[in-house]
């Protein structure tokens, strides 16, 4: 069995929950970070659904890669089927990713299925600013989600203009 490489572009850049045993600056092409995915039990709820992250179709995400070591693969997979596959938004895919380092590897990725009930697709800001400030979920607050990542890229140096924008909306507009 060979080590695991799993991609993150959202909350699992800055809790990954699982053990990794190297993390490395890396791009994906082929799909955009977007928030674009309604959440119906993390950050919300069916009758109250909060936004969440989402690979999406087109350009590319610069994100993280977590090596996980051969030994632990099954226990990581297992894991993070359970956070992320609660009603099967994504699809978990291999995707080529190359890190910062020049070394491209496959890596476990997790790219929504347009085809599900909870793919919000792309929404104007000034609505996704009204949705993710309301909504709460099992995981906490919606808003809490966007600024938590929001503020993880930008130490990494990492800039997504529409969370970003969402980001100094929910600080200044509370």
């Amino acid at each position: 069995m060979e080590d695991l490489w799993v991609f993150g572009y959202g909350s699992l850049i800055w809790r990954p929950g699982f053990a990794h045993v190297e993390t490395a600056p890396a791009l994906l092409r082929g799909s955009h970070r977007s928030l674009c995915v309604y959440s119906w039990v993390h950050r919300g709820t069916q009758a109250r659904p909060g936004l969440v992250l989402g690979l999406d179709r087109g350009g590319a995400c610069r994100g993280l890669a977590f090596r996980v070591e051969a030994k632990n693969r099954d226990e990581v997979i297992a894991y993070l089927r359970e956070r992320e596959q609660v009603t099967m938004v994504y699809r978990e895919v291999y995707r080529d990713v190359t890190l910062d380092d020049g070394r491209r590897v496959k890596a476990l990725s997790y790219v929504v299925e347009r085809g599900h009930a909870q793919y919000a697709g792309a929404l104007a800001l000034e609505h996704q600013l009204e949705i993710v400030r309301d909504s709460h979920g099992q995981s906490g607050p919606n808003r809490d989600y966007v600024l938590n990542t929001a503020d993880h890229l930008c130490e990494l140096g990492i800039h997504d203009s529409g969370l970003h924008w969402l980001a100094d909306a929910l600080r200044t507009r509370p």
